[in-house]
């Protein structure tokens, strides 16, 4: 049973900073986080110190990708009055937790994470027997519970680590949630609730603990997060107290599917900078029509009059993500018949995609112009991320029991 606190429904995604963006990036993540940042409280950080895992022997680069990356980020419409857009290594409370977690954490939790071994596989090239890449998946639980998420975005292949998160931070609250006087603190934070709250809130604790009734577990949680009588630590007392655990330190996040990325490159596979098929977020109008215009196509089609098969087309693959149903019918009854040749399908498809990039061209070029000013929106982020950060900090510190003088 999850032990998760209703909050304000917080989300917590970042990227690590590798260059500028193509449109893989944009379909796949940016689009989904404008839609979000105007739902939810949102914090976007660019995870540079998670770039060092796997490019630790020339980080030289990596200022201009941090620049070149949230410059991307403002360009497809991520607004710092929205968002907290911050820079992961200028909120050193990330490494403290990241530490101090380490210390909980079993390395066997570390080894089972799906991804250690696939990476190891995929990156054969690289020296990546190093702590760094072992704990990068604890440093990202880091990352997230340090800003008690609710939510965090992700594809399929990174629900693992989601769950490990979840799982260091019942570790964490284990070890840690009981205060000594906790039973004492719990029931005096109950008298507070007023006598007909307090008594509602202790027939829902007594279903729920032995019963089992879920339904009494979700109806208690509501109660406590309408209270207005309590402080924060009396109501974080009371969750733990409900399910009969200890005060809920670090929250367990939910993993937030978004949807899978079905953009294809140009030669049909997943659009990818190590395929060398992508489009830029900010690829010039004359190179991206260059780039859609020597697309490759269906190989049967030799000639003008050769028909072909839009299925075994890399153009086609484009075509569902940019043309609407008219147009899809146009171009599959086109190739089939040999109506018109391959130029012809594609002009509409450099029509929609240009479309589509040149306002993200626009506000990118304000930025260009003015990395001041982009500097100061990561600067100010990171400083209003910070905040945040030391009081989770301040939390687990007193929790632990753990003086730092």
């Amino acid at each position: 049973m999850s032990s998760q606190i209703p909050q304000n429904q917080r989300v917590v995604s970042g990227m690590r900073p590798t260059g500028r963006l193509h449109l893989g990036h944009y379909h796949g993540v940016l689009k989904n986080w404008v839609e979000m940042q105007l739902n939810y409280e949102c914090f976007f950080f660019v995870a540079d110190w998670h770039a060092l895992t796997t490019h630790y022997e020339d980080p030289s680069d990596t200022p201009t990708h941090v620049e070149d990356m949230v410059i991307d980020w403002l360009a497809a419409g991520i607004s710092p009055s929205s968002a907290t857009i911050f820079l992961q290594s200028e909120v050193p409370e990330h490494a403290e937790l990241h530490l101090l977690l380490s210390m909980i954490t079993p390395i066997s939790w570390l080894e089972r994470v799906p991804t250690y071994k696939d990476q190891q596989e995929k990156l054969r090239e690289r020296d990546l027997a190093t702590y760094g890449f072992l704990g990068y998946p604890l440093l990202q639980s880091a990352d997230i519970l340090l800003y008690k998420a609710d939510m965090v975005p992700v594809g399929e292949d990174q629900v693992a680590h989601i769950e490990l998160t979840r799982e260091v931070a019942r570790r964490f609250n284990h070890l840690y949630g009981r205060e000594p006087d906790f039973e004492e603190r719990a029931e005096e934070a109950i008298s507070k609730m007023g006598k007909k709250n307090a008594k509602l809130y202790r027939s829902l604790r007594k279903r729920y603990q032995e019963q089992g009734d879920d339904e009494a577990l979700n109806v208690g949680q509501a109660l406590l997060e309408s209270q207005v009588n309590i402080s924060m630590g009396d109501r974080e007392r009371l969750f733990g107290y409900l399910e009969g655990l200890g005060k809920i330190i670090l929250p367990e996040p939910e993993a937030k599917l978004t949807k899978a990325s079905k953009m294809p490159g140009l030669d049909g596979q997943k659009m990818s900078k190590s395929y060398g098929n992508t489009i830029g977020l900010r690829e010039e109008p004359d190179e991206l029509e260059r780039k859609i215009r020597t697309m490759p196509t269906d190989p049967a089609r030799v000639r003008l009059t050769d028909p072909g098969d839009p299925e075994k087309c890399p153009v086609w693959e484009l075509h569902k993500v940019y043309s609407d149903e008219d147009t899809l019918l146009w171009v599959n009854d086109a190739c089939r018949s040999a109506a018109h040749g391959c130029l012809a399908c594609k002009k509409p498809l450099i029509d929609a995609v240009q479309a589509e990039m040149q306002p993200i061209r626009e506000r990118a070029e304000k930025f260009e112009n003015d990395r001041g000013m982009v500097r100061a929106i990561i600067r100010e982020g990171s400083e209003a991320a910070r905040d945040v950060a030391r009081e989770t900090l301040d939390d687990v510190v007193e929790a632990m029991r753990f003086s730092k003088q």
